[in-house]
């Protein structure tokens, strides 16, 4: 299947502001891209104007930009088509955990706690909850049932100040705090966990009738290889399209600004389209465009 997706962000400034974003596709879904959502950057104050960006490799591998916002705001856009399998996430009940001190140098990072995922405070209750279960696939999994079940999900619920041991103990939260939470609990059993964000349009499900956003997952080492879990969602989603991965939001935040500024605009599309046919417009299949408009970023 093809997927159309991309974002109009407008930011407001009332002088110059540096910026970092995240908000190209992950460099492991760069082979996929048909149409490549390349970020066009123009001044708010003058439309014609291009404002220019440079791009470099963060350590977790993730593509990120530099821009430097002229007075009176900047906005980013882009429009791209990836082909997706259009299968579900990988099930592998039968994957085990492998042992520390056999995970490949890269993975044990995600073993440790981290600014939003405290193993130090979960350590306990993780072990209490989880020790008994049989490692590997059977455990993860119980882990995300019993996040999916402790939280309430809800858009009023967001904080971006809220860790996985807060969200324990209030139980409520945004798809990025079921993630946090997620992935603190498998790092406290050993296993590697690492947080995902990207888009996840409504695929192969009833239409939410929600505003769409871009969406928080996680991924676990498990035999050898990672593999995707949702604790918000809970179940095997078709279409998402990773733009990064890091230990937690800290690492993988769509844009990282220095100085005061004001969201002026945050619009997310993320739509199963068909496939193109040479000198054919793409048309959109019905009922899988959202545009989200917020306050905070």
């Amino acid at each position: 299947m093809h997927i159309r997706y991309g974002y109009n962000i407008e930011i407001v400034c009332q002088q110059e502001l540096p910026l970092i974003t995240l908000l190209d596709v992950h460099p492991s879904r760069r082979h996929d891209l048909i149409t490549p959502g390349e970020m066009v950057v123009t001044s708010l104050t003058d439309p014609s104007r291009l404002i220019a960006t440079t791009q470099h490799i963060d350590p977790f591998g993730n593509i990120c930009r530099r821009i430097t916002a002229p007075r009176g705001g900047i906005a980013m856009r882009a429009e791209g088509v990836v082909q997706d399998s259009g299968e579900p996430d990988p099930v592998n009940a039968g994957a085990a955990e492998v042992l520390p001190s056999r995970l490949p140098d890269e993975a044990l990072v995600y073993l440790l706690g981290s600014r939003y995922c405290e193993t130090d405070k979960l350590s306990a209750q993780a072990w209490s909850l989880f020790g008994h279960i049989p490692g590997g696939w059977q455990r993860v999994q119980a882990i995300v049932d019993f996040v999916h079940n402790h939280l309430t999900f809800g858009y009023h619920f967001a904080r971006s100040t809220r860790t996985a041991a807060e969200a324990f103990e209030e139980r409520v939260g945004v798809c990025r705090d079921f993630a946090h939470l997620a992935v603190a609990l498998c790092r406290c059993v050993n296993i590697p966990a690492r947080y995902c964000n990207g888009y996840l349009g409504d695929i192969g499900i009833p239409p939410d009738p929600a505003p769409m956003d871009f969406n928080a997952w996680f991924e676990v080492f498990l035999g050898g290889r990672w593999y995707t879990f949702d604790a918000r969602h809970n179940m095997p989603r078709i279409g998402r399209v990773v733009i990064a991965r890091g230990r937690d939001a800290t690492d993988v935040a769509m844009v990282s600004s220095f100085g005061p500024h004001t969201l002026q605009r945050f619009e997310v599309t993320t739509e199963e389209v068909e496939e193109p046919v040479a000198g054919v417009p793409m048309r959109t299949t019905p009922a899988r465009a959202a545009t989200m408009v917020s306050a905070s970023i």
